[in-house]
This record gives structure tokens, sequence and C-alpha cells, in this order.
């Protein structure tokens, strides 16, 4: 059976990094109540002049010149944000063109941090099913852009980066071997962003009132990314007859160390086979899944012929796993 593998990773963060110590002069908070909470020690934040296409054009820079390949051989280019440039034209577009790609199709995926995988499914499959050869998925974010920096809640989470992913056609046992997608949005008021779209419409009204910033009922919010983390896992590894014992790693949405701990526990990983960076860039958001697998191929984590498990929870609700042979 045709696979989707990946021949090339790649990952970009801003320079500017904010830590803990620095958001304590921001909002009453502290080191040590921000990484008991959530595990995280800094965070990185684009500059004025960034925008979630920059930071996607260069990790997508990078995992073409890993894969070897140039822009216009890759056939289509898929990206997942929640912080797209403008309401339109899409993010994957302005990556085409700042690219130099040819004229080929490009898409955005909206599933919050979940898209992620949503991106890599919709990346495999036009792969498998032979319409297109390699296939570029990209997640990036600038969460920065949409925090309220005067809600410790949100604040000391969110942070900025892109990752990306060259997907060939290759007719080995390497690649994407299955993906799972949901979502429920009897649970969306858990983390959303209420201004911006037709429901409420940016006016001086709806900037005034906070309307353009994430909201988050972080409590709620755990328990049921917990629970819907270790459900899509277990169901993935068990409909293809795998067990736990049988991953080699598991890289979850770096969203919070307590949840990854949480999800890791429900589902029976040993934290060792847990790939973890969050302490180092927070919550990327759609990135983070592309910018922890690009860190653990990097840095020898992965190896030819590891069972990879991937899995992310995000607004809307929306969550999803996926499996892949490196």
């Amino acid at each position: 059976m045709m696979r989707a593998r990946i021949i090339g990773v790649g990952a970009y963060a801003p320079k500017r990094i904010v830590t803990n110590a620095d958001l304590e002069k921001m909002v009453d908070t502290s080191d040590a109540w921000i990484f008991q909470r959530s595990g995280i020690r800094e965070r990185r934040v684009a500059d004025e002049s960034e925008a979630t296409s920059d930071l996607a054009v260069k990790a997508a820079q990078q995992a073409l010149e890993r894969a070897g390949l140039v822009p216009d051989d890759i056939d289509f280019i898929v990206v997942g944000t929640t912080t797209a440039d403008m309401q339109f034209p899409s993010t994957a577009n302005f990556v085409q063109h700042k690219l130099g790609c040819r004229r080929i199709g490009s898409v955005d995926v909206w599933a919050a941090c979940t898209a992620s995988i949503y991106s890599l499914a919709v990346g495999s499959q036009f792969v498998q099913t032979g319409k297109y050869r390699r296939v570029l998925c990209i997640g990036a974010e600038t969460l920065s852009r949409i925090t309220d920096w005067t809600d410790r809640g949100t604040c000391v989470l969110l942070a900025d980066a892109a990752g990306a992913a060259v997907l060939e056609a290759s007719e080995g046992e390497s690649g994407v071997i299955d993906a799972d997608l949901y979502s429920d949005a009897r649970h969306w008021e858990l983390l959303y962003m209420p201004g911006g779209g037709s429901r409420n419409p940016a006016s001086h009204e709806t900037v005034t009132a906070g309307m353009h910033y994430a909201k988050m009922k972080g409590n709620e919010l755990f328990k049921v990314a917990v629970r819907m983390f270790g459900e899509c896992a277990g169901a993935i590894l068990e409909r293809h007859g795998l067990g736990v014992r049988d991953v080699d790693l598991f890289i979850p949405h770096q969203a919070n160390l307590r949840i990854i701990e949480a999800a890791a526990k429900r589902l029976g990983m040993p934290m060792d086979r847990v790939f973890v960076n969050i302490d180092r860039y927070g919550n990327t958001g759609a990135a983070s899944i592309y910018v922890a697998l690009e860190e653990a191929a990097s840095t020898g984590r992965l190896k030819r012929g590891d069972l990879v498990l991937l899995a992310a929870f995000g607004g809307g609700v929306t969550w999803g796993a996926a499996l892949l042979r490196w």
C-alpha cells in the first residue's frame, strides 16, 4: 500500500524569549506558580514584523532543504493554524507565494491545536490516493497576537512557532499508517476566541470588551483533554492490533505538562517514551507536534523503523491521533 513518508522536517521559533521572570513583571504570577501548573519556563514570541506565514516559510525551507528538494518539487501545501495572517487569503496561499512554488493548490486547516494532526491527515490522504507525489504540511502560530497579557491563565501558556514536514509517496513500511480526527462542539466554550467572526464582527465594542483574545476555562478543559487524549490514542493503537509496548515514542501536543503526564498515565505510557519540550517553547498550538517531531529527529530520539504515536487536543473542541513508522 502506498504511504506518505516524511522525508524532511523543519522548525522555526522566533528569537525573542519571554521567561517566567519576565511575566512576573507583567502579571500577578511567579516562576514557581507557572512551572508547577504548566511545566513551562520560557516561550518564544514573534516580533512585530513577523506574521504566521513568515514563521511557516522558515520552517518549510528547512524541511525542504533536509528533504533535498526545491519549492517546485511540492505539489500541494496544507497549513494548520488558528492565527492566520488575514481572514483571507489563506496563510497557505501566502506560504506558496513566499516559497516560490509553482501554481499549486494550498489550503488552511482550522482545528485549533489539533490542526497539527488534521493537516498531517489531509496531506497524507492526497499522497496515499496518488493525487500528489509530494505534499508540504505545516503547523504555524502567532498565538501571542490573540493573548491577553493581563490574564495569567492564558498568557503564561501561549507562544509562537512553526514546524513543517514534507510527505512523499513511498511503497515501503515507513510513513503515516493512520490518523483519526474528532470534534465535539458541546465543549466549545472551554477554549475559544469570541470576536472577529460573523457572530461578533470586529468593532470598537468587541475590541473594548477584549473579545479578540483567547478565552479558556482551564480546570474544565484539563479534564476533557486528558480523557480525549487517552481515548483517541488508545483507539488507534487497538485498531491496528498494537499496544503501548509497541510505541517507541509518544509525541503529544505540548499544551501543559500536567495534561501530558495525566494522559500518559491514563494510556499506560512510561514518561521516558514521551517527548516533552514544553518547558522551552510553551503551547505553540498547531505548531507544537511538528516542532517536537523536528527536535526528536534532529537530536536522535527518533530512529529508522520507530513506531511513533501522535496525539493532540484543541479548542472547538477537536482532538485526534496519528500513527507513523519513522
